[in-house]
């Protein structure tokens, strides 16, 4: 596409719809949110700067590959399983710690499993269909 329009408001599109997407990873459990929706949103932002730019320009500016995207989130996801090991509880079992009254826990790591995971199965079908 040569559209001046369309590029021009995805370069200001793709800032907006990737913080968009950082803010309903962090919403997490408590809210609607998590990291399927933020990697929807997420995806949905590559998507659109590939159909402006062309998938090579999409590629580049994500930097990594969508295959590399779904190993690290599967990793992640993984990891965030067997903290509960340490403790004697089940696999996946949610473990909290409080830091200046800041609650962390494995839940938000799984959800960042979950974020990277649904950016690289979306992105590699959505570049697999616009480069055909």
């Amino acid at each position: 596409m040569n559209s001046v329009i369309l590029k021009t408001g995805t370069r200001l599109l793709l800032a907006l719809l990737l913080l968009l997407s950082v803010f309903l990873l962090l919403r997490g459990h408590n809210m609607p949110g998590g990291g399927f929706i933020g990697g929807l949103v997420a995806a949905a932002a590559f998507a659109l700067y590939g159909i402006a730019f062309g998938v090579e320009a999409a590629r580049y500016v994500l930097r990594l590959s969508p295959q590399q995207l779904i190993g690290t989130g599967l990793i992640i996801a993984i990891i965030s399983g067997f903290f509960a090991l340490f403790s004697n509880t089940s696999f996946l079992t949610g473990q909290w710690i409080t830091l200046a009254n800041l609650k962390l826990g494995t839940p938000l790591l799984f959800d960042v499993g979950v974020y990277f995971l649904v950016i690289g199965v979306v992105l590699m079908m959505i570049f697999a269909l616009e480069s055909a």
